[in-house]
């Protein structure tokens, strides 16, 4: 593996599972319970200068990874809404790198997402733990991996805070912050 796949992919790659056990799903749920948390631990107590540096040659500053992780994450939260009111709804990727060059990215102030996060994760959480195991099951469309089901999205984004999160600390253990 070569250095920039490791500042790439702290954590590993992604490994997709359509079914989750029961204990891998409440793995997956306590993930995401942890990631705000995770998120401003890896974030305090950072400079300006040190938030608008990237977390590798080429990649996102630790500003715009803290603003993309609630952008992330609030569309997975309505991806799981729509799957668990329409049958097998077609959603609409969108462009993270375009996100990430917005002027709420760049101007807002961490705290901000910071704060959505935790919020959103409170509403996720309850929607989640309220779920019965036969709605992970469930499936949504998605245009570019084709049908997904309510576990692997869980999988999915329980992996995608620990990623990012890894990308701010390990960061910050090169650099010594």
């Amino acid at each position: 593996m070569s250095l920039e796949t490791d500042l790439r992919f702290p954590i590993g790659k992604l490994e997709r599972k359509s079914r989750l056990t029961p204990d891998e799903r409440a793995e997956a749920i306590a993930a995401i319970a942890a990631a705000p948390a995770e998120l401003r631990a890896a974030v305090e107590g950072l400079s300006e200068e040190q938030l608008d540096t990237p977390y590798r040659p080429g990649g996102w500053t630790v500003r715009q990874l803290a603003h993309h992780v609630p952008d992330s994450h609030m569309n997975a939260y309505i991806r799981l809404k729509l799957a668990l009111t329409e049958e097998r709804p077609r959603i609409k990727p969108y462009d993270q790198d375009g996100w990430a060059r917005l002027a709420d990215t760049s101007n807002t102030p961490v705290e901000v997402s910071l704060t959505l996060l935790e919020a959103l994760h409170y509403r996720w959480l309850e929607l989640l733990q309220a779920m019965k195991p036969g709605e992970f099951e469930r499936t949504l469309d998605h245009p570019e991996l084709g049908e997904v089901t309510l576990d692997s999205l869980v999988g999915l984004y329980a992996w995608h805070g620990r990623h990012h999160v890894a990308h701010v600390t390990r960061l910050r253990e090169r650099e010594g912050w």
